[in-house]
């Protein structure tokens, strides 16, 4: 495979992590509840995912382990932002900074390579590449063609409507978060065992809120976002290999902060007052809300 083909490769596979971590967040959302501790739950996903699949030696179990704790994690921000009705900022912060801890002082004797034989390809393409592609077609097909996907979007539309019409919002959001976690535990899963096997400390450098800023660039569409989290995976591809496309351009260091600067312009746009007027209907209009019924 050519260097330039391979940088598309890797430029794909780094775009499904985005895309899980994302699209169980645009789920979320979607229902009303804003979790901004996403980068957490992929930390703690990928870090048991790699410390579950060194122990027995099988990827499987790694898996599985990220999308429990991921759960685990995601019900307990539904917990104190749809039972406690806390402010929502807050509870994913605190996840953010205890999967921070957490991961660091657990994840620390396993620090280096996994010692695995890599996961392998399709065609020239990690597996997790085509599952996220479904994904992205299944969330759009559940969300606008279904009568699941009209009851979450009620949710986080107007959820005293939706109760009023037989809509359990609670029940609604909690199933929303719950399945958020678990796409972020997978997310950070797949970075820890296929993407860069190999643990460190903070291995993710942000990912998890670059997904969340994508959320907001994909104006809460799963087919939008799908092109938002290509074009940042190859941005950031493209930053840590400038040389095999545009050699002797720029710093290598000006490129490793070009995805995070340009994500930076993103967010800056999209809340400028002009840009909500014209695009931000799409947003939830209950979103961060806590529903008092």
């Amino acid at each position: 495979m050519s260097a330039v083909l391979e940088l598309l490769a890797r430029s794909l596979e780094a775009s499904t992590i985005f895309l899980f971590a994302a699209l169980g967040e645009l789920v979320d959302q979607r229902a009303g509840v804003l979790n901004v501790g996403l980068e957490g739950l992929m930390l703690s996903g990928g870090t048991l995912a790699f410390i579950a699949t060194q122990l027995t030696r099988d990827y499987l179990l790694g898996f599985l382990a990220a999308l429990a704790v991921g759960a685990l994690l995601g019900a307990a921000h539904g917990f104190f932002a749809i039972t406690l009705r806390g402010d929502q900022v807050v509870s994913g912060m605190g996840l953010w900074i205890l999967s921070f801890g957490l991961t660091t002082y657990i994840g620390n004797p396993y620090t280096g390579p996994l010692g695995l034989e890599r996961i392998g390809t399709w065609l020239g393409l990690s597996p997790f590449v085509y599952l996220a592609v479904a994904l992205v077609g299944a969330t759009w097909f559940l969300l606008f063609r279904t009568g699941v996907g009209l009851a979450i979007r009620s949710a986080g539309e107007h959820p005293g409507a939706a109760q009023a019409s037989g809509i359990n919002v609670g029940a609604v959001r909690y199933l929303c978060v719950t399945f958020g976690g678990m796409l972020a535990g997978l997310a950070g899963a797949v970075y820890s065992l296929s993407y860069n096997p190999v643990w460190n400390y903070n291995f993710l450098m942000g990912w998890g809120f670059v997904s969340l800023a994508l959320v907001f660039f994909s104006m809460w569409n799963p087919w939008v976002l799908l092109m938002g989290a290509t074009l940042f995976a190859a941005m950031w591809q493209l930053s840590l290999n400038p040389e095999l496309v545009l050699p002797g351009i720029l710093s290598r260091y000006i490129w490793r902060a070009l995805p995070f600067a340009i994500t930076i312009v993103i967010l800056a746009v999209i809340s400028a007052p002009w840009f909500r007027t014209r695009w931000g209907l799409a947003k939830p209009e209950a979103l961060g809300r806590p529903y008092i019924s």
